[in-house]
């Protein structure tokens, strides 16, 4: 029999550069294992409970080899419980929570730990396998025929900026006549870098203004350096778990975010028939995820107040506004150009369109995009937005949230979350996180970023199983000073 999923705790690192990670080798906070660890302990923290009490891991990434999952949750216990390692492109973090919903739901699981992480490389993203087909091939084919004609001869830094590039050229030209211009693109980049400021985990937490985007350097056609989000390093987790586990565990209740609706879509022949860049973006994939998961939570756009969204690029971020109906197709512009997308008290529009906050994490293009964490730090920046967690980045009567996580070749993952009570997000500051008599992490992570200690750890490690000490002897956090401490 299905059962609702809960998210019950939630922990995240800072992203930042890759660049800082090689400059920064000796750092415990430079590999991917470490992060992925702090992640875990501070979800685990999050939720009050042990590793012992976890019946599966799933562990997200794209750039690892296989089994990277065990090597991270063997630190926290070797329970002997099934480890998944799901690697998805961009939506691979989302993909994790997709299938711990699943597992749940269909009684195989009560309590799962997912954790995403990546350590990146600099600048775009690289073909790591050149000796073998890549299964964005066809896509790319096609790509390579739709670069404008006086961009033919500009050569473009990666197969990702011309994808983006081209579909940013098919909506100027479809759209222009509506009022659509390549500003309006540079306004997304603005309004996201402003609202990531005030977010304690951002890798660019810098504003800009919409000129500085347009007049930083051409990356491919009419997309700037800025309108591209940096490639990063960093780490994000969740427990989800099921009603029952809820009704054994009641301190949880109280902030306790339920899974409303969630879709997982791939592509459809629409991708390779209709001779469209925007569609090789994957714009199907994401009108295909929202109706079935609005669907599922009974409602409609309109019903949202918090969204997150994957704007790996200005484009993205704009076509996929319109797919999740949040416009009409052609005006996706519109919402930029009114403010609708940032902090406002006017619901009105002349043309009917509502306010939404999109992005208040600064979304990818300010806070990173470490793919295999995205969409868990998503899940974490909505988890904390309606527990009123979120003192800087809220909006007030906040019901609804959603996250869109977008991977090309392709899966993209549409996730609709609500309170456990179904009511309302308590007024910013209203909620402490320690409300519940839990001391938690000891500090309201929305607001603070700080390290994990080896008291920390051994708080939520497994304690009904013993450790190796070749899985512990590396962990910065136990063979560290007696303060325990660790940059994470």
């Amino acid at each position: 029999m299905a059962t609702s999923t809960f998210v019950v705790g939630v922990g995240m690192t800072p992203f930042h550069s890759p660049r800082k990670s090689a400059s920064h080798a000796q750092d415990p906070g430079s590999d991917y294992f470490d992060l992925a660890v702090a992640a875990g302990v501070k979800a685990l923290l999050d939720a009050g409970i042990t590793y012992d009490e976890v019946d599966q891991g799933i562990g997200c990434y794209v750039y690892g080899d296989s089994t990277c999952a065990q090597r991270v949750f063997y630190s926290l216990g070797m329970t002997g419980i099934p480890i998944f390692n799901v690697n998805n492109w961009c939506s691979s973090g989302s993909t994790g929570i997709w299938l711990a919903n699943q597992a749940i739901k269909s009684g195989s699981a009560d309590c799962v730990l997912v954790i995403g992480f990546d350590k990146m490389y600099p600048g775009v993203l690289p073909q790591t396998f050149k000796d073998r087909t890549s299964p964005l091939s066809r896509i790319l084919d096609l790509s390579a025929d739709q670069v404008p004609i006086a961009d033919r001869r500009k050569p473009s830094p990666g197969w990702t900026p011309r994808l983006y590039a081209n579909a940013q050229a098919e909506y100027l030209d479809r759209y222009g006549s509506n009022g659509a211009k390549a500003e309006h693109f540079a306004q997304i980049t603005a309004i996201n870098r402003r609202h990531g400021i005030n977010n304690p985990y951002s890798q660019l937490a810098q504003a800009v203004s919409a000129t500085e985007v347009l007049q930083s350097p051409a990356v491919a056609g009419t997309l700037t350096r800025l309108q591209c989000c940096p490639s990063s390093t960093g780490a994000a987790a969740a427990v989800l778990v099921s009603q029952s586990f809820l009704n054994s565990h009641p301190f949880l209740k109280s902030s306790a975010v339920e899974i409303a609706g969630q879709a997982l879509s791939t592509d459809s022949p629409v991708l390779f028939e209709q001779n469209s860049a925007i569609e090789l973006i994957g714009s199907n994939m994401t009108r295909q995820a929202a109706r079935e998961a609005y669907e599922q939570a009974g409602i409609g756009p309109r019903d949202i107040s918090v969204i997150e969204l994957h704007d790996c690029f200005t484009t993205n971020q704009m076509c996929a506004m319109e797919d999740l109906g949040l416009a009409a197709h052609g005006y996706g512009w519109k919402l930029v150009e009114d403010g609708k997308l940032t902090y406002h008290r006017d619901q009105s529009s002349a043309v009917g369109m509502r306010n939404w906050l999109v992005n208040p994490s600064g979304g990818l293009i300010s806070k990173g995009h470490p793919l295999g964490a995205t969409g868990l730090a998503q899940c974490a920046e909505l988890v904390w937005h309606l527990r009123g967690w979120t003192k800087k980045r809220a909006v007030p009567s906040t019901k609804y949230c959603m996250a869109h996580n977008m991977g090309l070749g392709g899966a993209t993952v549409v996730t609709i979350y609500r309170r456990h009570d179904g009511r309302e997000a308590p007024e910013p500051g209203t909620t402490r996180p320690e409300a519940d008599g839990r001391d938690r992490l000891g500090y309201n992570p929305a607001e603070e970023a700080r390290a994990i200690t080896r008291r920390d750890w051994n708080r939520v490690r497994a304690q009904k199983a013993d450790f190796s000490p070749y899985v512990v002897a590396t962990l910065p956090w136990v063979v560290a000073a007696s303060d325990g401490g660790s940059k994470l």
